[in-house]
C-alpha cells in the first residue's frame, strides 16, 4: 500500500487484498497491515488471484482464493483453502466438469461451498437484435458438498433469465447475466447479483426467482436514491438490511461508485436508501466490494480503481490507501487473522568491512512476532543468544559485532516465548 492516509477510529485488522494486471511486481494473495507492511505474500506467477478472505471450514478460520485465468471476463480455475501455517487443506474444483470461476466462493455453516462458472454455449439472439447462430455465456452456480463433492443445487442464467433483461450490449459471447456475487440468504435461500442486468435476485432451492431487487423487471419500489447499476458484491446483514457495492458503470450512469446499505421490505416490497458512502473522483468500472465491519464502519474495496477506504458510519473517510499502479483487486477486505507459519523463519546475514554483522529475519506470514533474538556461535560450539531486537515489520535487520562466524534468528511473542527458530547460517 502507498500514500496511506488513517485517523484515530479506523480497524486495526489486516488487509486482504489480490493484486494483478500491473505490468511490473508480482501478482497473489496478499496480507498487508495498514502501515502498508506485507505480513504474507503468496505470489503466483502466470496466474491471477482473486477474491483472498478469511472464512471458517471445519470449525476453524481459514484463507480461500481463487486461482487461474481470466477469459471473456470470467475466470477459468480452481479454488484453494489453507489453514493457519499456510499448509493448503484442498483444492477445490466445480462439478461436472466445469471450471471454478473467479467470481465468488462462499463457504457456508454447514461446509457447503457457494461457486460460481461459466460456459459458452450457442444461442439465438435474434429476439435481442443479434444473430440467430450467435454465442452467450451462461452464468452458472453451484452449491457442493465439500466433504462428499455431491452437488446441493446448479442453476443456469439462460434457464432461468430472458434475455430482454439484459442492458450490456449484444454481441458474439454475449456476457448477458455476468454473475458476481452470491450469499445465503437468512432464510436459506440464494441471493444472487447480475451485473447485467442491474438485479439481485432472490432464489429458492428449487431454482425458482422469488424476487427481483432493481433492474427491467424489479419487483420491488425503490425509493429515491436506491437504484444502482452494474453492482457487485450483495450481502443481506444481520438486521435484515442489504449492503452492495454500486459501481454505476460501465458505461457511466452515476457520476460516483457507491457503498450502499438499502432496507429491503420484503412485505410492503420497497427498497429504501439507508445509507452511501463516495469517495471524490471514484468511479469504479468494474469489480469492487463492500464490507460492514463490526463496529459499523465500512471498507470499500475500488475494484478496477486500485485503492482502498473505511468510513465510519456517518461516511467519514478514516482511512485510504493506493494498492500500487495500475493494480486491481476484484475484491478487498479488513479481517482479523493469526497466522503461524509451518515453514521456519528467513535468515541472511552480511559482514561489512568493519567486520560488523548484519542479520536479517523474516517470517512469511508470522502474525505474533514481538522480536528477534540473534544467536551466534563459533565452529564446534553451541549457539548462544547475543542480542534482542523488536521486530520492524515484514523483515528486521538484527546487527551484532560478535565474530560468530554462525548465526540464526528465533522469532519471540510479546511473553518472550520461542515461536520459531532459523536454520544455522556461517559468514566469513
Amino acid at each position: 500500500l502507498t500514500d496511506t492516509h488513517s485517523e484515530p477510529g479506523a480497524s486495526s485488522d489486516p488487509i486482504f487484498i489480490a493484486p494483478y494486471n500491473a505490468p511490473v511486481g508480482q501478482a497473489g494473495a496478499v496480507i498487508v497491515e495498514s502501515t502498508g507492511q506485507a505480513i504474507w505474500e503468496n505470489p503466483l506467477p502466470g496466474k491471477v488471484t482473486t477474491n483472498f478472505r478469511v472464512q471458517r471450514y471445519r470449525g476453524a478460520p481459514v484463507l480461500t482464493w481463487w486461482e487461474g485465468v481470466i477469459e471473456y471476463g470470467h475466470g477459468v480455475g480452481e479454488y484453494v483453502i489453507v489453514d493457519s501455517s499456510y499448509r493448503t487443506i484442498r483444492r477445490v474444483q466445480a462439478a461436472r466438469g466445469l471450471h471454478g470461476d473467479l467470481h465468488e466462493f462462499v463457504i457456508t455453516p454447514r461446509d457447503t461451498a457457494l461457486l460460481t462458472s461459466y460456459v459458452i454455449t450457442g444461442a439465438d439472439l435474434s429476439s435481442v437484435g443479434g444473430s440467430r447462430k450467435s454465442t452467450i455465456q451462461d452464468a452458472i452456480f453451484q452449491e457442493i458438498d465439500l466433504a462428499s463433492g455431491e452437488v446441493l443445487l446448479e442453476w443456469h442464467s439462460v434457464d432461468h433469465i430472458p434475455l430482454e433483461e439484459s442492458y450490456a450490449p449484444v454481441e458474439a459471447n454475449w456476457d448477458f447475466f455476468h454473475i458476481n456475487s452470491l450469499d445465503l440468504d437468512g432464510d436459506g435461500n440464494i441471493l444472487v447479483s447480475a451485473r447485467s442486468t442491474h438485479t439481485v435476485y432472490k432464489i429458492d432451492r428449487s431454482g425458482e426467482i422469488l424476487w427481483r431487487l432493481g433492474g427491467k423487471r424489479g419487483n420491488f419500489d425503490m425509493t429515491r436514491g436506491s437504484n444502482f447499476a452494474w453492482q457487485h458484491d450483495a450481502r443481506r446483514r444481520a438486521d435484515g438490511t442489504l449492503s452492495l457495492f454500486d459501481n454505476g458503470a460501465t458505461p457511466a450512469v452515476e457520476k460516483l461508485s457507491r457503498g450502499l446499505i438499502l432496507a429491503v421490505d420484503e412485505e410492503a416490497m420497497t427498497a429504501t436508501l439507508e445509507r452511501q458512502y463516495t469517495h471524490p473522483k471514484i468511479l469504479s468500472g468494474s469489480q469492487g466490494s463492500m464490507q460492514v465491519l463490526p463496529n459499523e464502519n465500512v471498507f470499500i474495496g475500488w475494484g478496477e480503481t486500485p485503492r482502498v477506504s473505511e468510513f465510519d458510519r456517518s461516511g467519514r473517510l478514516l482511512f485510504d490507501a493506493v494498492l500500487g499502479e495500475q493494480y486491481q483487486s476484484y475484491r478487498a477486505f479488513r479481517l482479523p487473522w493469526s497466522g503461524s507459519p509451518a515453514d521456519a523463519p528467513a535468515i541472511a546475514a552480511r559482514r561489512d568491512g568493519r567486520g560488523d554483522v548484519t542479520v536479517y529475519a523474516s517470517w512469511n506470514g508470522a502474525t505474533d512476532v514481538s522480536a528477534w533474538q540473534l544467536l551466534a556461535g563459533q565452529p564446534g560450539g553451541a549457539l548462544t543468544a547475543v542480542s534482542n531486537t523488536a521486530s520492524r515489520g515484514f523483515e528486521s535487520a538484527l546487527r551484532s559485532s560478535s565474530a560468530g562466524p554462525f548465526f540464526a534468528v528465533r522469532a519471540l511473542d510479546a511473553n518472550g516465548a520461542v515461536l520459531g527458530r532459523s536454520r544455522t547460517v556461517s559468514i566469513a
